[in-house]
């Protein structure tokens, strides 16, 4: 099926949609696309805004670290160079000069011996020990601090910066910091515990500080375009949406379902039945007013028509019926007229002969009769109850050396066409009568069964059928007449000794 053709087959509501939706459709994409852009490159602004804001973080810890360093080195390389009693304390007040520099610290020599402490410092582990003008960074799990050792001439210095003062330089810079945390290769030092939640997610970044000694990784809130500024963006999408529904939705209501409802009682009118009867609410188009009282009209006309030809065709049922009752009167007058006259006959022959024509016209009597009830029916002759009436008329007309012959019957429920039954009422008629004439003593069987929906198989068993046996005249036209009858039913005759069957066309069973 073509796309014109599924096309077609649409309900009209639903192309109405599909056309407008068409001829919108590049300004619809048009929107989509500028207000898809528009969240992305404001999305896209918002965590920028956030990696700047990790980057300054980091940037204020870097910078916290570089300047410790550089004001320990400064200070601890002049008091190890100028002979003091106390190193440290001179240390200290050149520490004095600077802001937002550690005052805990310890002097070693270059040997890692501990030359002096100041500010409630506890000494560190010796090593690593530290080349005149190195620097190195560690994390301090147990104190929750970052170690920082710088080298100078004639010895090393060692700092350490809390937490809460890497904290504090973090969020200096920073307000919207919700997580932090500094590890090297053997520690992990929380700066800023998380508080997020599900509905409040954060961004990480890492970032190397400290010549790389240390990764920072920072937490910012993720933050995206809220839902009103997404409608708001999207605004003249959503407008060319609701103008399609909105369009589709009126076209329904005042067109398509006025007609459906039109349609239904149009459907469900039986002409015959009464007038028309049309919803009395049909919408407010005028048009749809005027075709209902169109159908209205069209109604009453067919329903007038339907009377006038219902009383034609009762008139003609009637005369019908009339000439096949004429008729089947006629052949049973025949048929009573061979008897008295077969009767009357004065030889043995004549009499056969006048019986032999007799039970023909009484089979064709039979096969009318049964017509005339499927007139009624109009179903079909129905073959059991006319097998039935003929085997019951073949006995009754039977000559006197066979009026004990036995004619059993297993018949099947089919109907079939009165052609067929005459040629069936003909075949058995001229079987038994042979029988009769031939073999009065033994039974016959007849049996007709359904073979498929629009077969059955007659089969008639006696002991006087021989097929190969055609030597007489009698038997010779016996045999042209069977075979003649089989032919009218479209079949050929399955002749086997004892048994003679042929096919005949039946109507399909009714469910």
């Amino acid at each position: 099926m073509s796309a014109s053709d599924r096309f077609a087959r649409l309900p009209t509501a639903a192309k109405i949609f599909f056309m407008l939706t068409a001829a919108i459709l590049p300004i619809g994409l048009a929107l989509v696309w500028l207000g898809a852009t528009g969240i992305r490159e404001a999305n896209g602004a918002l965590q920028d805004r956030s990696h700047d804001q990790a980057h300054d973080a980091a940037g204020a810890i870097d910078s916290l670290i570089a300047r410790n360093a550089l004001a320990l080195r400064i200070a601890a390389a002049g008091a190890l160079r100028t002979p003091s009693a106390d190193p440290c304390l001179a240390t200290a007040e050149s520490l004095a000069t600077a802001p937002a520099i550690s005052r805990r610290f310890t002097l070693r020599q270059t040997n890692g011996d501990v030359v002096c402490t100041f500010g409630e410092f506890t000494p560190r582990s010796p090593t690593p020990l530290v080349a005149p003008g190195d620097i190195r960074v560690w994390i301090d799990p147990a104190l929750n601090a970052v170690d920082l050792r710088v080298g100078v001439m004639g010895g090393m210095a060692t700092a350490s910066l809390p937490q809460a003062e890497l904290r504090g330089a973090a969020t200096a810079v920073s307000g919207e910091v919700l997580s932090m945390s500094l590890r090297d290769a053997q520690a992990h030092l929380p700066i800023i515990e998380s508080t997020a939640t599900s509905n409040d997610p954060l961004s990480f970044t890492e970032w190397p500080i400290a010549n790389g000694a240390i990764t920072a990784r920072i937490g910012t809130p993720l933050r995206r375009i809220t839902t009103r500024d997404q409608m708001i963006l999207l605004l003249p999408v959503l407008m060319w949406v609701a103008a399609a529904l909105i369009t589709w939705m009126v076209v329904t209501r005042v067109l398509i379902r006025p007609l459906r409802r039109l349609q239904r009682a149009v459907v469900e009118y039986q002409p015959g039945s009464g007038p028309l009867e049309l919803p009395k609410k049909l919408g407010p188009s005028a048009e749809i007013q005027d075709l209902g009282d169109a159908f209205a009209r069209a109604g009453a006309k067919v329903d007038e028509s339907e009377r006038d030809m219902a009383g034609a065709l009762e008139g003609q049922r009637r005369l019908v019926r009339e000439v096949h009752h004429r008729v089947k009167n006629n052949l049973q007058v025949v048929a009573s007229l061979l008897n008295i006259h077969g009767r009357s006959a004065g030889t043995g022959e004549a009499r056969a002969a006048y019986a032999g024509i007799s039970r023909r016209v009484g089979a064709l009597s039979v096969v009318h009769r049964h017509h005339y009830a499927e007139m009624e029916e109009n179903r079909g002759i129905a073959l059991r109850p006319l097998l039935s009436e003929l085997a019951a008329e073949l006995r009754v007309g039977a000559p006197e050396e066979a009026r004990g012959l036995r004619i059993e019957l297993d018949l099947d429920a089919v109907y079939t066409t009165q052609d067929v039954a005459v040629a069936v009422a003909f075949l058995i008629t001229e079987i038994v009568e042979f029988a009769m004439l031939n073999c009065p003593e033994d039974p016959i069987d007849i049996s007709l069964r359904r073979t498929s929906e629009l077969t059955a198989r007659l089969t008639i068993a006696s002991q006087v059928l021989a097929p190969d046996e055609a030597e007489e005249p009698q038997k010779v036209q016996f045999e042209r007449i069977v075979g003649g009858l089989a032919q009218q039913l479209r079949s050929t005759l399955d002749r086997k000794l004892g048994r003679y069957s042929v096919d005949l066309p039946v109507f399909p069973p009714t469910s």
